[in-house]
């Protein structure tokens, strides 16, 4: 047994995961969980290697962390954690790899937060958090945007002036770390295909689809900031930014009401008037509720086809996130009626949650994410 671990957080809008490693000569799994539904009523869930759940009643990510802390000790066992690995969503142009984190690094980071307030600040925290409990830790920060940074030029800017994409006004895209590993496990699962045109589609409270050229992120449906492209739990995705600017000069909404607007109060949560998470929309007889989980998928398939397009056709769609590992009526919704681009899906393996679901010319699988392990072996490198 090795007398060293590895630590990951993730950091999310609504959870915070965790994983814990033994860092050996293969990094092996000792606790995997996440404290989630963070609000009102959060609970604390391990998710292996047992399972067990503590509701924590009113929890933020402050307390959440912390929590974490607290229960981190017997699936140590006595080993140091000497690397700590995080998911930081974005790291601007510069960060391009994973990056060992000082106080110098941090405070440059945060000059990003305005870009994703729903998270940076929260990583930001959690790195400060695992630099007191872990003061001889290695710290390593790993970013949600640095997959995207090989984009043409076309998929990274905005018509705007062009002194603005100097200046940073660009496309940066996310969920990077996730399609990190999902194209590494296509590429496992089928080599040849993971070297086509893939669209894999990172659909949980945060939403976001990727299409991938030679197994490279070629566009994505994230832009500037977390809440472009799809319809999210709580963030509009795309918007006319006429309707900001209605809002500001008609409504009077200043730009922190307006901020707190489209990224809390909108996505599914505002479209239904009753919860953000897709279980219970999928679980309500509201009409409401049904609305909200057909413009969720309109606009999915919508991006399917803009996406296709630029990528010069389509050779596998891939889901994965919460979402997308975990409803096969919202992988179903979003394949109905899509013969035309070859996708056809099997509806007793996508009922079955089987990894391959499809039946058309375009092959269909169902892949679940697995940030924590990008980040732990961003750690194992960094470590030496």
């Amino acid at each position: 047994m090795s007398d060293q671990a590895i630590l990951t957080i993730n950091a999310g809008s609504s959870s915070i995961k965790f994983s814990v490693y033994e860092n050996g000569e293969q990094l092996h799994e000792l606790a995997v969980g996440q404290v989630e539904k963070l609000g009102p009523n959060s609970r604390f869930v391990l998710e292996a290697p047992q399972q067990v759940t503590e509701d924590l009643g009113a929890t933020d990510h402050a307390s959440g962390l912390q929590a974490i802390l607290k229960h981190l000790p017997p699936f140590l066992d006595g080993r140091e954690v000497t690397g700590v690995g995080h998911r930081i969503v974005h790291g601007g142009p510069e960060f391009t790899k994973p990056v060992q984190l000082n106080d110098a690094v941090l405070d440059h980071l945060a000059s990003y937060e305005p870009l994703a307030p729903l998270h940076q600040p929260y990583n930001l925290s959690a790195v400060r958090a695992a630099m007191s409990a872990f003061p001889l830790a290695v710290q390593v920060g790993c970013f949600d945007t640095a997959f995207h940074r090989g984009h043409p030029w076309e998929h990274d800017t905005y018509a705007l002036p062009r002194r603005f994409y100097d200046q940073g006004v660009r496309r940066y895209g996310f969920h990077g770390l996730s399609y990190e590993y999902v194209s590494g496990q296509l590429a496992r699962i089928a080599p040849d295909l993971a070297q086509g045109r893939v669209i894999i589609a990172h659909l949980g409270n945060g939403a976001s689809m990727c299409g991938l050229k030679g197994g490279r992120s070629h566009c994505s449906t994230m832009g500037f900031s977390a809440v472009e492209g799809l319809a999210m739990g709580t963030r509009t995705g795309q918007i006319d930014p006429g309707v900001i600017l209605y809002l500001q000069d008609h409504e009077g909404l200043s730009t922190q009401e307006v901020t707190q607007l489209i990224y809390r109060q909108s996505g599914l949560k505002g479209l239904s008037d009753e919860s953000h998470d897709m279980r219970t929309l999928l679980a309500s007889d509201k009409p409401e509720a049904a609305q909200a989980i057909t413009y969720y998928i309109t606009r999915i398939r919508h991006e399917i086809g803009g996406m296709a397009a630029d990528l010069g056709g389509l050779d596998a769609l891939v889901f994965t996130g919460g979402v997308g590992e975990n409803s096969d009526v919202i992988r179903a919704r979003i394949c109905e009626g899509m013969g035309w681009l070859g996708l056809g899906l099997d509806q007793a393996a996508n009922a079955a949650h089987q990894p391959e679901i499809g039946t058309g010319k375009v092959r269909i699988f169902a892949i679940p994410t697995d940030e924590e392990k990008v980040i732990a072996r961003a750690v194992d490198r960094c470590l030496g």
